[in-house]
């Protein structure tokens, strides 16, 4: 195990006490005491890549609000998901279990609400929830008293939201409906004494990447350099060259890139996709969007790119729009932290951002996720409770979205039930002695399906990941992340690295007995996932 500042050791049993209900009167004597349990607002956003904010420093472009949180609170520079895909990450978040315990393995089995998540415990101890925004699993969300939430994967202009399980259209652009409609419970719906969870919850910046009209030209002077690693070959890494995630082989030109001609020439498999996007715009926003993108249309005719220069064109128009929407999604995080500071709730407050999980920004070549390659196993996480977290604190320890319920529940004061696989940072990030993790487990089961990303599994210390393939083939690679930080040399076979295949192999088997998953699970899985695609192995 890894320590941090040890000085005392806490037992996994000690952390994974049972919990029981309290009564009434305890409940009134926990909001009513002097010191009041910490209000929560956790803010989540949808494949935001932890490249794609400045507190992270890699210069893309600037997330003033969102890293007030860090710079306020703590930056967490290894956090990372379970299973990169947005509703599993969303259980997991949750339920504070690994995908094969709660059931929500992928984006095709139903998520079952009956069980427990952290917002039911936390009801139980009189707090006020609410979920707002995305959250991608169907089904009355339960351990909330208000919810108003998207349907699916929701839309970028006029969006319909399903409001306490009764749907409507709001109109206008949704990051800001969303933020709006958090802002209005915490302003006039919450009961002001009682201790608040707020899930705030943005679609942005999912994939097709719609921006504001405000942030149309945003980036427009800006010429992104593709990483380097851009033109990956994949050798030795047949997983990987599998993909149907490319920038240049994979984008399409009219639904990711907006290249929707009023002519029609520009004819491509998903043109009609974003052609329902379109629609649902009002006059006024498709004059907008009109008068930025024809021109931009006109001059990809014109150009007649191909090649390595319609790659980068195409990776300079994905950027730009990832990083529009982004923007507006900063905004919402400034007024909420605004909200806080009017209000005078900062200083017993947690806020917390993150993302469902990472993203790639170009890395491969690559758009999407799904992969345990570190830019989609990754995610943003950023923290600010000033009461516990000094400003500037960086933790560097390998946390996962795990984490999240079992944290959210010790700042509570809730008993961690047992059935949770997390652990609470609490001590963590306020910088007291702790035992934490040396590995991290990762499954991913959504194939064959979009993107091609094969099935596998694997495990992550600090220096080293082993990742297992499986189902239509069944191999292995494994990567050292001093020497190779963009994993493009997969040294599984490698016989210098011997020795550390032997130890990650044993790594692996002991995070997978921890966490209480094996083969047959997987198959179990499989089947299920089979027989809803109407597949057969």
């Amino acid at each position: 195990m890894k320590y941090v500042k040890l000085a005392i050791t806490v037992s996994l049993a000690t952390l994974y006490v049972g919990c029981k209900n309290p009564s009434k009167n305890q409940l009134s004597e926990n909001i009513n005491k002097n010191n009041p349990p910490p209000n929560i607002i956790f803010i989540m956003s949808d494949d935001h890549a932890y490249q794609a904010i400045s507190a992270y420093g890699n210069g893309l472009n600037m997330t003033p609000n969102i890293d007030r949180i860090a710079n306020e609170g703590a930056i967490f520079n290894k956090g990372f998901v379970t299973n990169s895909i947005c509703a599993p990450s969303r259980a997991v978040m949750l339920t504070g279990k690994h995908s094969h315990i709660n059931g929500k393995v992928d984006n095709i089995q139903a998520f079952d609400w009956d069980q427990d998540n952290f917002a039911k415990s936390l009801q139980t101890v009189g707090y006020q929830t609410a979920l707002i925004g995305k959250i991608h699993m169907d089904g009355l969300p339960q351990g909330f008293d208000y919810s108003n939430v998207l349907p699916g994967q929701g839309h970028y202009y006029n969006p319909d939201f399903i409001e306490n399980g009764v749907k409507k259209q709001i109109p206008g652009y949704v990051t800001s409906i969303t933020t709006d409609i958090a802002l209005d419970w915490l302003k006039n719906k919450r009961d002001p004494d009682k201790p608040f969870l707020l899930l705030y919850h943005q679609k942005a910046p999912h994939r097709v990447w719609m921006p504001e009209a405000k942030y149309l030209t945003l980036f427009d002077e800006k010429k992104f350099t593709p990483p380097s690693n851009f033109y990956d070959d994949y050798e030795k890494r047949p997983a990987a060259a599998a993909h149907e995630m490319g920038i240049y082989t994979d984008m399409d030109l009219v639904y990711d890139l907006k290249m929707l001609d009023s002519e029609g020439t520009i004819e491509t498999p998903y043109r009609k996709n974003f052609q329902n996007m379109y629609d649902r715009m009002d006059a006024k926003q498709k004059a907008a969007w009109d008068a930025y993108y024809n021109p931009v249309i006109d001059k990809f005719k014109e150009d007649s790119l191909k090649g390595r220069n319609l790659a980068e064109w195409k990776f300079n128009r994905y950027m730009k729009d990832y990083l529009r929407t982004i923007q507006s999604v900063d905004d919402g995080v400034g007024e909420v932290l605004d909200y806080l500071d009017h209000q005078g709730l900062t200083q017993n407050t947690i806020v917390v951002y993150t993302s469902d999980q990472g993203f790639y920004l170009g890395e491969h070549g690559w758009f999407d996720k799904r992969f345990m390659y570190e830019e989609s196993f990754r995610t943003p996480i950023l923290m600010r409770y000033p009461n516990e977290i000094k400003a500037g604190t960086v933790i560097d320890e390998l946390v996962q979205n795990l984490d999240f319920a079992p944290t959210f529940l010790d700042y509570a004061d809730v008993e961690i039930s047992t059935g949770m696989q997390g652990e609470s940072f609490r001590k963590l990030v306020a910088g007291e002695e702790v035992e934490w993790r040396d590995a991290i487990y990762y499954t991913y089961y959504e194939y064959p399906g979009e993107h091609n990303v094969q099935r596998h599994y694997g495990v992550r210390t600090d220096r080293y990941k082993l990742i297992h393939f499986y189902y239509d083939e069944d191999y292995w690679e494994m990567y050292d992340l001093e020497k190779d930080p963009t994993e493009m040399k997969n040294i599984y076979n490698d016989p210098k690295y011997a020795t550390v295949q032997k130890n990650m192999h044993n790594k692996l088997e002991e995070v997978r007995e921890k966490y209480k998953d094996n083969d047959s699970i997987s198959d179990m899985y499989l089947n299920k996932y089979l027989k809803a695609k109407g597949l057969q192995k």
